[in-house]
């Protein structure tokens, strides 16, 4: 490894100004033309309280739900739940037949609630053998389909069964939408390829008949096919406030859950655990970073105290990622990211060691610097890409078993592990260049602890 180029402290000092600047409370976001992006600190559910859901198989007991039903039915929910703009859900299943999902600053509960354990069923269905008349008359009421019979039905329409032209499987995608004029929102969606020639097919052949659009069994929507729809594209209008029509978008694109739930248990964790457990994190991570910090400069001396001001410049970078990524904070991502802190100086110790042997060994200061680099990084790199390694695995196993919690811890500190490497190897290096090549000889073994 060669000499640094000085022309790196313009960089360096570029990187740490944008680091204080994102760090800074008062931040007011980037505001690029119409691009506009807030930078804020994400809390999990255990800093910032929430709402925590445990959902059972609404199945008899001795009916077997298999692994595979469990968790395309935990990623359908954790799909659900993104899509409300939940930040960072916890979705896991837990034992052989129940999902625990954590939502972190979650306020509309029961559209939550209501939106997770909805099965979604989509359908459309042809009405034209009661008239436009008698199918507005069945808005909001269930009804029964040869796709299967539903439950509740209404008095009026028993023994009628409807055909089901196609079901929700025939959608590719599903948003909100307002009308410009009106303002009033509904939810457009696009057909695949095979969904869009069956609809085109049958509004062809149904102009001026109704056409049900059924949820779960209920008529939301009853309009008069006005002409064939052959573009693949349409919407489901409707008396919808922006929830609704976000909510009705979310069943839709996620689709039906393999087996149906319920909710046994519904629990509000309060901010003022969150509050607390902040409190105490901040406390630990600025006594152990302290402790660090005073070990380096009565140990290493001069070489210590620039490694402290490189760590404090870690700190800065470290949180700055963490802001603008975001990366949610939880307990166990905080806990990641103190570990992180040891993981920071550990090759700053690797490297002052081997510049006290060079010095030892007679070299100067500059070449014992270059030198004492060089000669540690072989270690520094296989070190550090052992722990990239094993935050790969955890990331993975935490991703893979729905334990987000796990997810967390791997990923602030395999970005503490990342910024480590340019504090120790690119500033630290930097700074001894600018300090150390200054002093005299004679004042090395004073201020080096050699």
């Amino acid at each position: 490894m060669k000499s640094p180029n000085w022309n790196l402290l313009i960089p360096i000092i570029l990187i740490l100004a944008a680091a204080v600047w994102i760090v800074l409370p008062s931040n007011p976001g980037i505001r690029l033309g119409s691009f506009e992006r807030d930078i804020k600190i994400v809390r999990g559910l255990d800093l910032q309280g929430g709402l925590r859901v445990l959902l059972e198989a609404d199945l008899p007991a001795e009916t077997e739900v298999s692994d595979e039903q469990m968790q395309t039915a935990r990623n359908i929910v954790e799909s659900r739940v993104n899509g409300l703009g939940v930040t960072e859900p916890v979705v896991q299943v837990v034992g052989g037949r129940r999902v625990l999902v954590e939502l972190p600053g979650i306020e509309n509960s029961e559209q939550a609630v209501s939106t997770i354990r909805e099965t979604g069923l989509l359908e459309f269905v042809d009405l034209s053998s009661i008239g436009p008349g008698a199918a507005a008359a069945l808005l909001d009421q269930p009804i029964r389909t040869d796709f299967g019979a539903g439950e509740e039905e209404d008095p009026e329409a028993e023994g009628l069964i409807f055909p089901t032209v196609m079901t929700g499987a025939a959608l590719e995608t599903a948003s909100v939408i307002q009308d410009p004029i009106t303002g009033e929102y509904a939810v457009g969606f696009t057909l695949t390829e095979e969904g869009a020639q069956t609809f085109a097919t049958f509004t062809a052949q149904h102009v001026g008949d109704p056409l049900a659009i059924v949820l779960d069994r209920k008529v939301i929507s009853a309009p008069i096919i006005q002409q064939a729809i052959t573009g693949g594209e349409g919407s489901i209008t409707g008396s919808f406030t922006l929830e609704e029509a976000n909510s009705l978008a979310v069943q839709l694109r996620y689709g039906s859950l393999p087996v149906p739930l319920q909710v046994i248990e519904i629990k509000t964790v309060g901010p003022t655990l969150g509050q607390d457990s902040l409190r105490k994190s901040a406390v630990a991570g600025v006594i152990g970073m302290a402790v660090v910090m005073a070990f380096m400069a009565l140990y290493y001396r001069l070489p210590g105290l620039l490694a402290d001001i490189a760590l404090m410049a870690y700190a800065v970078v470290t949180f700055a990622l963490f802001k603008l990524i975001p990366v949610t904070l939880t307990l166990p991502a905080i806990a990641g990211f103190v570990l992180s802190i040891g993981v920071a100086v550990d090759a700053n110790i690797l490297i002052f060691e081997r510049m006290k042997e060079e010095l030892r060994a007679g070299r100067t200061l500059r070449q014992a610097i270059d030198m004492g680099f060089s000669r540690a990084w072989p270690s520094i790199r296989d070190s550090n890409l052992t722990t990239l390694i094993t935050c790969a695995i955890l990331y993975w196993f935490g991703n893979t078993f729905g334990a987000s919690i796990v997810k967390g811890f791997a990923l602030t500190l395999a970005i503490g592990v990342l910024v480590s490497l340019f504090t120790a190897i690119t500033l630290t290096r930097t700074l001894m260049h600018l300090v150390l090549d200054r002093l005299r000889d004679v004042s090395q073994p004073r201020l080096l602890g050699v």
